[in-house]
This record gives structure tokens, C-alpha cells and sequence, in this order.
């Protein structure tokens, strides 16, 4: 996905920006990571608060397959199915990413 999409899908935040990182880019606003996009997909950074939230509207949860061989799962979600035609959904499930990024920067 190119910067302009990316900043298009996001602008409900502000100003935001990326970073090149695993293989695809680190999202951020306010110099705190809130999404990455990684092989074409955008994921959206969840805490223990929201990724009950995640689960509940159907998104995936990000994982790799750990070098013992077992799942490794990070801490980012696929957008909710009902975010990508809407941009007010979309804007909810963005705070949502940045709210749970600046808790981890807290921590």
C-alpha cells in the first residue's frame, strides 16, 4: 500500500507517518506506533483492553510461527471488515489502535 492510501485511511488521526520495519511499514502518530502494514494488509495495534474488542468484530490476530515451531502472537489485529467502507468505523477502530499505542509506550 502506498504513503498517500495509508495516509488516506488514517486521517481522521492527523498527521501521521511510517517507517520501513518487517518487511513492511511502521505506522505512527505522534511518534507512537499505532499500525503496520505487512504483506499488503494493515494492522492495528491492540492491548488486553481492545483486543477483546478485535476478537469480538471478527479480525485476525497477527502471528508467526516461533522457532520452537509453536504460534508466536503479536500484539496487532486486521481491520474490522466493517471499518474498511466506513470511515467514521475506520476512525473509531484507529483511536482505538492509538489509544492501545500509547499505553504500551507508557509501560
Amino acid at each position: 500500500m502506498d504513503n498517500a492510501a495509508i495516509e488516506e485511511m488514517f486521517e481522521s488521526l492527523g498527521t501521521i507517518s511510517n517507517r520501513r520495519m518487517f518487511g513492511g511499514k511502521g505506522i505512527y502518530h505522534q511518534g507512537v506506533i499505532f499500525a503496520l502494514e505487512l504483506y499488503d494488509e494493515i494492522m492495528l495495534k491492540a492491548d488486553a483492553e481492545t483486543a477483546p474488542l478485535f476478537a469480538e468484530a471478527g479480525a485476525r490476530q497477527w502471528s508467526y510461527e516461533g522457532k520452537s515451531g509453536k504460534p508466536v502472537l503479536m500484539p496487532y489485529w486486521t481491520i474490522p471488515d466493517e471499518a474498511l467502507d466506513d470511515p467514521d468505523i475506520m476512525a473509531r477502530w484507529s483511536r482505538l489502535a492509538f489509544e492501545a499505542g500509547l499505553r504500551n509506550a507508557k509501560s
